[in-house]
């Protein structure tokens, strides 16, 4: 038996940094954003032993662990020693990580593969986790456990998938609003946006760090106060299918989001920001934390070319993408299926047999 899961990761359009604390527990936070069709999946095959061997696909690692000794963090895959822990994992298995995306990207990459583990893991357990269960507990291992700075967003957006409006007011206090947005405008919204890749990645933690320490300061905090204002708005003008509106709305929670840390942007995004305005992008944002990853462009649909073409020239990658409206999926698949040798088929007039 092979026990699998995968989870999407997100784009988030506004109100990004106001999901971490201590702004979302004072103020009160509000981030709204998607699901894409990227995702981060975990495998799980049990063994007979005590054995635990770690694949990290992505970074070409494998790390081993025994399930009757305590897990230690040593640097290596520390994610996953975690959710072990979390888990009361005390079996012997074999787990296989992959992201379709690089860490620091942007796209809650991390986060996303949290959610996925933790996933994969109840389902072998047997465990049942409803969608703020399993948000809170991947919160919990990667925030709390492990001590890693960040906000509540992409656990809650993996988990639950597709258009929401999430409102933050500290643990055990988020509310997930799932948005009824017409076909035709979740249509129209993807044709007319670019999601770009700069070429760098950054260590969000080190960003939301500077974030925080800048909290207390008059126009970091107003910015904060901005940006959730524009997360607001954003949700209505996307509900009512005034996209040229959201995508200007986009520019303004850039300008605003750079005021809340100066590790947020840099030379080569600044470059690749105004060249996409100057060849007609409305307005767009850096995705995640800041410091680098993918850029979100929003373009009327005559100027999409022109803009995806100035990008590409001053050093970005357009990435090919559409939205997921669904969560974290976990489901079991039978091995001994994958062990036939030949594949037998009648027909009317001869039997045929086809070796695998």
């Amino acid at each position: 038996m092979v026990i699998r899961a995968k989870a999407p990761l997100r784009v988030s359009f506004g109100g990004g940094g106001t999901d971490v604390e201590p702004f979302c527990v004072e103020q009160g936070g509000a981030v709204i954003g998607s699901t894409i069709n990227k995702y981060a999946y975990c495998s799980i095959i049990p063994r007979e032993d005590d054995q635990i061997i770690v694949h990290s696909l992505d970074f070409d690692m494998t790390v081993k662990y025994n399930a009757r000794e305590n897990y230690v963090y040593d640097g290596r895959l520390d994610l996953v020693t975690a959710a072990l822990k979390a888990m009361d994992i005390n079996k012997g298995c074999e787990v296989y990580l992959q992201c379709d995306a690089p860490p620091g990207s942007g796209l809650g990459t991390s986060s996303t593969v949290m959610v996925a583990l933790l996933s994969a893991m109840a389902k072998w357990k047997g465990i049942e986790l409803d969608g703020y269960g399993m948000a809170d507990l991947a919160y919990g291992v990667e925030r709390l456990d492990l001590g890693i700075a960040g906000g509540y967003q992409d656990q809650y957006a993996s988990t639950f998938g597709g258009f929401n409006f999430i409102e933050f007011h500290g643990r055990n206090n988020v509310v997930v609003n799932p948005l009824r947005i017409k076909k035709d405008i979740i249509h129209e919204l993807q044709y007319n946006l670019l999601l770009c890749y700069t070429g760098n990645i950054h260590v969000s933690a080190n960003i939301i760090k500077d974030q925080v320490s800048n909290y207390k300061k008059q126009d970091a905090f107003d910015a904060m106060c901005e940006v959730k204002a524009l997360a607001y708005a954003m949700k209505n003008e996307l509900l009512r299918g005034n996209l040229h509106s959201f995508g200007k709305l986009l520019d303004y929670g850039w300008q605003s989001k750079k005021r809340m840390s100066s590790k947020i942007t840099n030379p080569q995004i600044d470059e690749l920001y105004d060249e996409a305005k100057k060849a007609g992008a409305l307005g767009g944002k850096l995705l995640g934390a800041g410091g680098g990853g993918f850029l979100l462009m929003y373009c009327p649909y005559n100027v999409k070319h022109k803009v995806a073409a100035r990008m590409e020239t001053v050093g970005g990658q357009l990435m090919d993408w559409n939205f997921e409206l669904r969560g974290v999926q976990s489901w079991c698949c039978d091995e001994d299926r994958w062990k036939y040798d030949e594949v037998k088929v009648q027909m009317p007039n001869r039997d045929y047999t086809f070796k695998i």
